[in-house]
């Protein structure tokens, strides 16, 4: 009873213009129910399923005033029963079907908007699921009418076949020639290579000592600071990154002499010369620190036979990393069986580093350095001969 329905509200639809576009009318047997959908134009894609909802209020909202027992569902039906089944049958042969084979009817362009007018009307009322999706492709369609849009493909079937991918091209295999030349190259030694020149050793140069990698100074720790603030300061330019060297303790060469006596200058007074520390056995009597080019800090003994610490200096800015302990030790270690001699000034805070190695004070000089020390030196001009028995 429900189909038949709806067959009556299509009928009430297109009997609204009255305007059937001429066409040849094809007979076609359907089999089943058919479910009523409308197409606005031949060809068209989009669909919409018409709701029996507004047919069924109409008939609540006239009957539901009469109070007769006779007035029931199966009376109202009755009466209009013989003009659904004569509808149905004229309306079997206006059917056809879509791409997915589904029934549909067409409907004049007039009577378009005419169910677009009234389902506008009861949207202020509030519509349901399906009569808002037909208000929906009806406002579609009219605005692809408007500006002449050509409505959207289907898209074709896909296969659930799935094809397999080509297989992928084997690499091609490398030259021999090319691998035995790889294969040949040898590390070179660091003596010889490119980082020991800027580290400020060579080929012919004495050996490195030692190299401390985890010492720290004051001077590394303000250099690190000034690139950080450099490169927040300055976030569009790029940032030299620096890099890590240990401090590196060798013997005295010629090269490091401008340098040496530059930082003895500085510590002690002018007019010192080493040189001639070269001509007797330096490998043995000195010993010098070295952060990449930069020298840090140089130990002397006067000679082999002598064993007297003439100097030993630290550059400023330096301290605090245990240059001057490491450099005190490997000078012992190099002269053993031997005692070490030095003076050091009385107020000199490098007579505790003695006092850890074992020197012991044997005499102490007034005015030792009085001939030395510039007048407005802080350092006392009395100084402590020191030992080191072995």
């Amino acid at each position: 009873m429900i189909r038949t329905f709806g067959t009556v509200m299509t009928r009430m639809l297109i009997s609204m213009g009255r305007r059937r576009r001429a066409r040849k009318k094809r007979k076609r047997k359907i089999s089943g129910p058919t479910t009523v959908t409308t197409r606005t134009t031949p060809g068209s894609s989009s669909i919409s399923t018409l709701t029996l909802q507004p047919l069924i209020d109409v008939l609540v909202s006239r009957y539901a005033s009469v109070d007769s027992e006779d007035v029931n569902f199966d009376s109202i039906a009755k009466s209009v029963l013989e003009q659904c089944v004569k509808t149905r049958d004229e309306l079997g042969e206006l059917h056809e079907r879509d791409d997915l084979g589904r029934p549909y009817l067409l409907i004049s362009p007039s009577d378009e908007a005419d169910l677009l007018e009234m389902l506008e009307a009861r949207s202020r009322n509030g519509l349901s699921v399906a009569e808002a999706i037909i208000l929906r492709k009806l406002k579609l369609q009219r605005h692809m009418r408007t500006h002449k849009l050509s409505p959207p493909v289907l898209r074709p079937k896909i296969s659930s076949g799935l094809t397999g991918l080509a297989p992928a091209c084997k690499p091609p295999e490398p030259d021999p020639e090319v691998l035995k030349a790889l294969y040949g190259v040898q590390t070179t030694p660091y003596k010889s290579s490119f980082l020991s020149r800027l580290n400020g050793f060579s080929v012919g140069r004495a050996p490195v000592v030692a190299a401390d990698w985890e010492a720290r100074s004051p001077w590394m720790d303000l250099m690190e600071d000034i690139r950080a603030h450099y490169a927040l300061k300055f976030l569009g330019r790029e940032v030299v990154q620096e890099s890590l060297a240990p401090i590196t303790y060798v013997t005295l060469t010629a090269e490091h002499l401008p340098q040496v006596h530059d930082l003895l200058h500085r510590s002690f007074w002018s007019g010192i010369d080493v040189s001639d520390s070269l001509r007797h056995m330096p490998e043995q009597v000195t010993i010098v620190a070295m952060y990449k080019r930069l020298l840090v800090g140089c130990a002397i003994l006067s000679s082999p036979a002598e064993t007297y610490i003439t100097y030993l200096a630290v550059r400023a800015g330096w301290e605090n990393a245990q240059i001057a302990t490491a450099m005190l030790f490997h000078l012992i270690s190099r002269n053993p069986n031997k005692d070490i001699t030095l003076h050091v000034s009385a107020n000199n805070p490098a007579m505790l580093l003695y006092n850890r190695f074992g020197f012991k004070a044997e005499e102490f000089v007034v005015d030792f350095y009085e001939d030395y020390l510039d007048p407005q030196s802080r350092m006392s001009k009395n100084a402590f001969r020191l030992r080191l028995r072995r």
